[in-house]
Parts: C-alpha cells; structure tokens; sequence
C-alpha cells in the first residue's frame, strides 16, 4: 500500500484538536490511523525543571522521541502499534492500552513533529494551525481550567515561561515549510475541502 504521512502541528490551543475531529469525519475510519504526541511524554520524574522547580513539558526532550518514531516506522511498514494513553498526571484517570492499526493515511500530530527531523524528512504533507497568541492562550486557560483543574496562575506561568518560548524555539521555524498554514479563527470547511481532494476524497 501506498501510505501517505502527513504532520500536523501548531501552538498550544491553535486549534489541533477540533480539527483533526473534523478531518476525521471526512475519511473513513479504516483508512486513517492518528499518532499524537501527547501518548509518547516520558514520566514526570524524568522531565525536566526550571530555575523555580517547575516541570517544563514544553521541551522536546520529554517526549519519548525514540517510541515516537518508531511507532511511525512501525505503522509505515503496515504493522499496528499499542502503547498505555497519557493521563496527564492525573490520578485519578486509569490510562487504558491503545491500539492503532496501520492505514493508508497517518497523521503525526503534537508540537514536535516538525523538528523531529526523523518525523519531518518523511512527511508528505506539513500542516500548521495558527490563530492569535491572546486567543490561544485563553483557549489554554479554559482547558486546564476545565478539564485538567489546573490554576489560572499555573496556565500562565507556564505559557509565558514554557510554552511561548517552546514555539518560538521549536515550532515557529517550520511553518514556512508548510503546505497547509490554516487561520483556526475561521471555519475549515475550504482547507479540509482542499486536504480531502489532495488525499483522494471528494
């Protein structure tokens, strides 16, 4: 089979997610297998702090770089690959096992992809989501506040510490190398219409 990889990144609370729900509406279920970024974190105990103590997630280094891509072969090759969910630290959220089989398209998707070089230097097609810092990081704030129970102060300090200084380091060079920069402030209906012909979907 001809498989197709294509790497989806952007800034925190750019719009990933709802769109990544979106691209999977329009691509049957069987022929798309999705790879995020967010299972392959190393354990707490081994990320990194900062000069105040503060786990920095936001560092290349505390992703399992080396399962990340393997997982990317393993998938390219026609394999499945299984791995326990990330919970986020959360306690109280018993990770389950996941397993994605192989499939014509495969999305690499998290704020790494791009400067993975093991990961860039095979993908097909680069997609960036984009929308304005201020937007983003209130879209950060609801989330942690909602679904993760993190403090408002604790968002912040680590938006303008970790976060902000992450994507200008690690992502933000990428995106003239793109083929696909799209605004997250507006529907997505043109860029998915155009992504779904390019993979072969009307």
């Amino acid at each position: 089979m001809n498989r197709i990889l294509i790497g989806i990144s952007g800034g925190s609370g750019s719009g990933k997610t709802t769109f990544l729900r979106q691209l999977k509406d329009r691509i049957p279920h069987a022929e798309l297998a999705l790879v995020s970024q967010d299972n392959y974190y190393k354990p707490q105990e081994e990320q990194h702090r900062d000069e105040n103590g503060w786990v920095n997630y936001d560092l290349p280094t505390g992703i399992n770089r080396e399962k990340f891509v393997q997982d990317m072969n393993t998938l390219l090759d026609g394999n499945p690959i299984e791995f326990l969910e990330y919970n986020f630290n959360n306690p109280a959220w018993e990770p389950e096992k996941v397993r994605i089989e192989p499939a014509r398209i495969i999305v690499m998707e998290g704020l790494f992809v791009f400067h993975f070089n093991e990961i860039f230097e095979r993908l097909n097609h680069k997609i960036y989501l984009n929308a304005p810092e201020d937007l983003r990081l209130q879209r950060r704030i609801d989330r942690d506040l909602g679904e993760r129970g993190y403090p408002e102060h604790e968002v912040r300090y680590q938006w303008k510490n970790h976060v902000r200084p992450a994507e200008k380091e690690f992502l933000e060079p990428y995106i003239s190398k793109c083929d696909f920069i799209i605004d997250s402030t507006k529907s997505f209906d043109d860029e998915l219409r155009s992504l779904s012909q390019t993979l072969g979907y009307k």
